[in-house]
């Protein structure tokens, strides 16, 4: 009767994973396909140009790519240190008191909605930047702080298992020899869960990039290159919103596929990046 039911159990869990893979492929699939009038009237190499004049012909998205690029990196390397101070804290370093005051404290950030931390941007971050700094308000550095802030809640969540995670046998012998707070977290409970930290890491980064409010209301949406954390800029997943309003049959309409194979295939390089690192976690701690 047990093996039964571990054989429809793998039979089940075996046809979800497939399932999956399935509707991962269609996805990519999806968008190829309806890319493809794009591809197929010359005006491949226009597409990755850093020209969007579609009255024109040209629809290159290399400026979006910019875009997001120069909001999504600083964005997860700003909340990186500061998601991992306050889950040092939550797990180690701070009284009970203040771990479950932070916890609680994270859980509510968890669920508010993206859409306040845009008006909380437009009407606080906004005017101090243009104030402070100079030009519109509306750019980059805007669109990095919020969104900075916005993405730190499930990063702190993710190192805060990663580091629980850890065998306590291991602290606890640490602990017995000697060994302060920050030392166990610095020499025992961060080695242990590095591939835990980079996972967690990865993981916001590609939050970041699929995120389109934040950027739609705070970064300005100009098609340019930004050179500097003031100037505006369009991400991506802006420009696929902005867009998807056009013609279904238009080519600037197909234009937005391009944009999302882009971003489907930044996030397949970042989990298999993922994985590589905790593959060699792991053969190097055999």
């Amino acid at each position: 009767m047990i093996d039964s039911k571990e054989k429809i159990a793998k039979i089940l869990f075996a046809s979800c994973a497939l399932i999956s893979i399935i509707i991962t492929l269609s996805i990519l699939i999806f968008m190829i396909v309806l890319g493809l009038p794009l591809f197929k009237q010359d005006h491949l190499f226009s597409v990755w140009s850093e020209q969007w004049i579609p009255h024109q012909g040209m629809y290159g998205i290399l400026p979006m790519i910019a875009g997001t690029l120069w909001i999504a990196f600083p964005a997860t390397a700003l909340s990186f240190p500061l998601s991992l101070g306050t889950s040092f804290v939550m797990i180690g370093l701070g009284n009970r008191r203040i771990r479950q005051s932070l916890y609680v404290l994270i859980r509510f950030m968890t669920g508010i909605p993206t859409i306040i931390y845009g008006f909380v941007g437009i009407f606080l971050l906004v005017p101090l930047i243009r104030e402070s700094l100079g030009g519109a308000g509306m750019c980059v550095l805007a669109a990095v702080i919020v969104l900075s802030v916005m993405i730190s809640p499930a990063m702190i969540l993710f190192f805060s298992d990663a580091l629980a995670s850890v065998n306590p046998h291991y602290v606890k012998t640490a602990r017995a020899l000697g060994a302060t707070r920050v030392q166990c977290l610095m020499y025992v409970l961060v080695p242990e869960s590095i591939g835990g930290i980079i996972s967690g890491f990865i993981l916001a980064f590609g939050r970041a990039i699929g995120d389109t409010l934040i950027a739609l209301m705070l970064a300005g949406n100009a098609i340019q290159i930004p050179w500097n954390v003031l100037d505006p800029a369009r991400t991506m997943t802006a420009h696929i919103a902005l867009v998807n309003a056009a013609d279904f049959d238009s080519l600037a309409f197909r234009s937005i596929f391009a944009c999302g194979i882009t971003l489907y295939l930044l996030t397949a390089i970042a989990t298999l990046f993922v994985r590589y690192l905790v593959q060699i976690k792991e053969f190097k701690s055999e």
